[in-house]
């Protein structure tokens, strides 16, 4: 029953046979095993098209190359995040703003949005990358009139969020990344994700431009398209148009990302389970508090918040529990103090971060497990 870690893979025999299959056969990247796994993710989400990609940090800079994020672009995205939502906007010369979160989601507020936007003139800000946290969909309607108003574009980061849905104004579930009010959403496929490649991960749009451009920009900004080609010297000829970058992910990784797919609804299911039993026990803990949940949440975390953080995370550890923090606010690392920012920045973040624990969660964690974790936690705060 031990170690129990917050998150883990789950890989199944069908899963060893889809790879092993893939590596008997002709491709092993650039193969139609890519084509496959873009089609039904595409088909999962509600998206027009898919692209897959190395890595979800390699799918934030595809995107922000794609959008034409340059020196003079002013980014917003939340502090409670993995760095690579702020990143992405370096890597091409952009500058990155943060705004504070709303404490009892963890999402970004976009009322805080809305005060930094209305503090500089139209057209100063470019872009905004909210981040469906914790597997919590931020209500992309809101934001999608927001970025309207003001002229932005968004990257919806979709990595904790597949399957996930905010319910829009006139009652119709909206999936995350379906790409009817971002322009582009990207997701991961790490191994604690709801799926889990090893590495890899996917960009979702419903822009056929800035599709096209995106199946350029990760493979170097070269075409082999004779439509598009400014001339054709044979049948072996090629022409970098763009500078791009080898961004691809390979067919063995895709295809057991094609049987992780299959039985994603049923993870979303099972971690829906184990977070209304959670939220059934807390609810009696006055010392522990959890993030919101909402229906169409997809748990990719479960966080909740409590006094003494560190004393919980030590604890849990001696009893082989192996919590984490998600995150440490993107504004207090010291390379973006180095750019200015400041611990007090973000008060709501930086309070949040001092209690947060993210505590096991994932579709193969048995309830004898959980029961484990969930004593564990009692015994803690009880003493």
């Amino acid at each position: 029953m031990l170690p129990i870690p917050y998150g883990r893979q789950h890989i199944t025999e069908a899963d060893i046979q889809a790879v092993t299959e893939t590596l008997q056969s002709d491709y092993l990247t650039q193969g139609p095993k890519v084509a496959e796994f873009e089609q039904k993710f595409a088909s999962y989400i509600g998206s027009s098209y898919a692209v897959a990609v190395a890595n979800g940090t390699a799918a934030l800079h595809l995107c922000a190359l794609a959008l034409n994020v340059q020196p003079g672009h002013r980014v917003i995205t939340t502090p409670i995040t993995f760095a690579a939502s702020a990143n992405c906007v370096l890597y091409c010369g952009g500058e990155v703003y943060f705004a504070d979160i709303d404490p009892v989601t963890g999402l970004l507020d976009l009322q805080q949005v809305r005060r930094l936007l209305e503090s500089q003139p139209k057209g100063y800000f470019h872009g905004l990358i909210p981040v469906d946290f914790a597997g919590l969909a931020v209500d992309l309607e809101q934001a999608r009139a927001l970025a309207d108003e003001f002229g932005l574009w968004i990257i919806e980061d979709s990595c904790h969020a597949p399957g996930a849905y905010f319910t829009d104004s006139q009652g119709q579930q909206q999936r995350c990344g379906n790409g009817k009010f971002a322009d582009l959403a990207i997701f991961s496929f790490h191994p604690v994700k709801h799926i889990a490649t090893g590495e890899g991960g996917m960009i979702t749009t419903n822009d056929p431009v800035l599709y096209e451009k995106l199946l350029m920009l990760r493979t170097h900004g070269i075409t082999k398209d004779p439509a598009k080609m400014h001339r054709n010297d044979g049948g072996w000829y090629m022409e970098m148009q763009l500078l791009g970058y080898n961004y691809r992910m390979p067919d063995m990784l895709t295809a057991l990302g094609i049987s992780q797919l299959e039985r994603a609804d049923e993870g979303l299911v099972r971690r829906r389970q184990l977070a209304a039993r959670y939220d059934e026990v807390f609810a009696t803990m006055p010392a522990v508090t959890p993030l919101a949940g909402a229906p169409g949440h997809a748990y990719h975390l479960y966080v909740i918040q409590v006094p003494d953080r560190k004393g919980l995370y030590d604890f849990l550890r001696e009893k082989q529990i192996f919590a984490q923090v998600h995150y440490i606010p993107v504004h207090t690392m010291p390379f973006y103090q180095e750019l200015g920012w400041q611990f007090g920045d973000f008060p709501k973040a930086e309070a949040y971060y001092a209690q947060c624990l993210s505590i096991p969660l994932f579709p193969s964690l048995t309830d004898e497990q959980q029961a484990y974790v969930i004593a564990c936690i009692q015994e803690f705060v009880q003493r």
